[in-house]
């Protein structure tokens, strides 16, 4: 297979891991809370190094997942303490789990293929030289086995615990009520973090992994209210960056990691700017809508107060409109034009009338 074709495979399904357990963190709002399991299991690696002298022991991912659980173990006891809130105590707790793991490598592990920035930024580049071969049978990247067996532990978890998962993550109190033990699933969803997080390792790194563990589902909380269809979409949000990525970073000559984390960045920013109802273009068109209905129903108040009375002349004047409301003269215009286009107002000449709609909408307005 085409070692192009390879790197797309594995940060597709890379993608698509992180997407699925990804979701219900940005929904519990505990999105830093990917940052530093990503960083902390570096910890448990080194620890379990120690014991096998093996960087492909499945032990590695056990004591990974065992540390990024002690994590959300220490950061709860820290915030439960109610002297620190969560934020600061995520601050506390990987920085100093990081930093042991860190200290570790570089006393007793110097020689050993098992380096920080690998961790951090990986290279999906040299992913397809690491191959599994059983029997002598060449079975394609390492990587590629042991994200897909993650991405169906993953899928297979949230079939199972979907309505556990869903309930505890926007009604624990109900969860509670019901037997679902929230506790459980909540440590649960963080062992199926770790496990995650650490078998991207070698392949996507560290910083990949937490942004197609967040960009994704945060961009497809913004298209959808309902869960199914977020988790599909951050599903395909996480596959069209890795193949978007790959694209820049051939373009470009450049970290394939960083690129593909740039087009989450991308994907996002999009889908802020453009998200039907909820994205920043449809919010200032309401804003603006919102301020041309209240002008509207400004002028047709001020209209429908002095229409009748001796200054109606000056008053009701077009031209003099801007001054008396205190508007821009366009602006004046926009709902001048707003207002006979909805038959509100009769122009003779320069002076406005309001039309029996018009006094309707004033009445209206005015009880309002």
């Amino acid at each position: 297979m085409d070692p192009a074709v390879e790197i797309l495979l594995i940060a597709a399904v890379a993608a698509a891991a992180c997407a699925l357990s990804g979701v219900f963190l940005v929904l519990r709002r505990m999105a830093m809370l990917s940052d530093a399991i990503s960083h902390s299991i570096l910890l448990g690696i080194v620890l379990a190094w120690f014991v096998t002298r093996d960087l492909n022991s499945p032990l590695l991912i056990v004591a990974a997942a065992l540390t990024g659980v002690a994590t959300v173990a220490l950061v709860e006891v820290l915030h439960r303490s109610g002297r620190v809130k969560e934020d600061a105590a995520i601050g506390l707790v990987f920085p100093a789990l990081f930093s042991i793991g860190v200290l570790l490598i570089a006393r007793h592990a110097g020689n050993v293929h098992l380096d920080t920035d690998a961790v951090l930024l990986g290279e999906l580049a040299f992913a397809p030289f690491d191959r599994l071969v059983l029997n002598g049978v060449d079975l394609g990247p390492r990587s590629l086995w042991t994200m897909g067996a993650v991405l169906i532990l993953n899928a297979v978890l949230l079939l199972m615990f979907f309505k556990e998962l869903k309930l505890a993550t926007f009604d624990p109190g109900l969860a509670a009520a019901l037997g679902f033990a929230p506790a459980l699933v909540h440590y649960g969803l963080m062992t199926l973090v770790s496990v995650t997080a650490v078998t991207a390792f070698d392949a996507v790194g560290l910083i990949l992994v937490v942004a197609l563990m967040i960009g994704p589902p945060a961009a497809a909380r913004l298209l959808t209210d309902r869960l199914p269809a977020m988790v599909l979409l951050s599903a395909v949000f996480g596959m069209a960056a890795a193949a978007g990525g790959y694209g820049l970073a051939r373009v470009l000559d450049a970290s394939i990691a960083g690129s593909m984390a740039t087009v989450v960045g991308l994907i996002f920013l999009t889908v802020l700017l453009t998200a039907p109802g909820t994205g920043l273009i449809a919010a200032a068109r309401r804003r603006a809508n919102q301020r041309r209905e209240f002008a509207l129903a400004m002028l047709m108040i001020h209209l429908g107060q002095h229409e009748t009375q001796p200054e109606a002349a000056e008053e009701c004047n077009r031209r003099r409109l801007h001054h008396h409301l205190h508007w821009e003269a366009g602006f004046v215009g926009e709902i001048v034009e707003m207002a006979g286009g909805r038959k509100l107002v009769t122009a003779d000449g320069d002076l406005l009338r309001l039309t029996e709609a018009g006094r309707e909408a004033a009445r209206r307005a005015m009880l309002h």
